[in-house]
């Protein structure tokens, strides 16, 4: 029996900026595809007051998701992303992904990318 040697997932930042009241919908969205770690925080829209008036819009509180995720299912948070952005009432938002090249240590690389290969057993 030979031991066969996989290479690494590669892992992306996912940035997702969306309403602070839809922030948890779109949290569990990326979760649902094995993101072990979010970190959300509270943003402000740039729109000035004038703006939001005219197009009738009262609140600018926006929320800012930060994602760590596998870059082989990064296609398929995309697309679930750009279609509940379109589906969703006021679930409007913009997502970006940047490439992570380098994580330090064996054991936190399989937590974020959900290897369970990687976690000790002893």
């Amino acid at each position: 029996m030979t031991a066969r040697t996989l290479a690494p997932v590669k892992l992306e930042l996912l940035i997702t900026i969306v309403d602070m009241k839809r922030a948890a919908y779109y949290a569990a969205l990326i979760q649902s595809h094995d993101c072990n770690l979010q970190i959300h925080t509270a943003a402000h829209g740039t729109a000035d007051a004038a703006l939001l008036d005219v197009l009738g819009l009262t609140d600018s509180a926006k929320a800012c998701l930060f994602s760590v995720v596998r870059a082989d299912r990064l296609d398929d948070i995309m697309a679930d992303l750009e279609e509940k952005f379109k589906t969703v009432r006021d679930g409007n938002g913009i997502a970006v992904s940047i490439p992570l090249t380098s994580v330090i240590g064996k054991l936190i690389f399989g937590f974020l990318s959900n290897d369970r290969g990687t976690v000790r057993t002893d």
